[in-house]
């Protein structure tokens, strides 16, 4: 499983520094949405391959997963475009009081709603899942989550 991750992990690290430019050709784009693409299946497979689903369970599992998918996307774009943000005004030099006060603000928004919609997701695959098999499916989206997170914290500098 680690091995697994660690590929996922490893192309959403790629794709994030290619979304963050601005791609200058369709061959670009078309080439990150591919990777965008492989990045989700792996993960897919990750998944499954833990939870072992019945047939009954995987056809009311997989489109909450989609779903649940779909919202982390947004949240994913919202914490992008606060990091963005952030890394303009970084290199802008030191970084006025209302301009950290905006992005901490929009930051711990983005945290809070992924904290929702986790609960949201969490409550719904339980009516569906044994607890253990939503606990566990929980803990894969949470570790991938957590060591994508300490990533960017490793390659995003202090406010100063």
């Amino acid at each position: 499983m680690k091995l697994v991750i660690r590929l996922v992990l490893g192309g959403v690290l790629l794709v994030v520094p290619a979304m963050a430019q601005d791609a200058a050709s369709p061959v670009a784009d078309t080439n990150v949405e591919i990777l965008i693409q492989k990045i989700k299946a792996d993960k897919k497979l990750l998944v499954a391959g833990n939870l072992d689903l019945s047939d009954a369970e995987g056809k009311q599992f997989w489109p909450l997963y989609d779903g649940y998918q779909k919202e982390l996307e947004q949240n994913n774009q919202q914490l992008g475009k606060a990091i963005m943000e952030y890394a303009d005004a970084f290199n802008k030099g030191p970084i006025p009081n209302e301009t950290a006060k905006k992005l901490l603000n929009d930051v711990l928004s983005v945290e809070e709603a992924e904290a929702k919609v986790k609960r949201a997701y969490a409550d719904k695959v339980g009516k569906i899942l044994s607890a253990a098999k939503t606990a566990r499916y929980i803990q894969i989206e949470t570790k991938i989550r957590a060591i994508l997170r300490a990533e960017l914290a490793q390659s995003i500098p202090l406010v100063y």
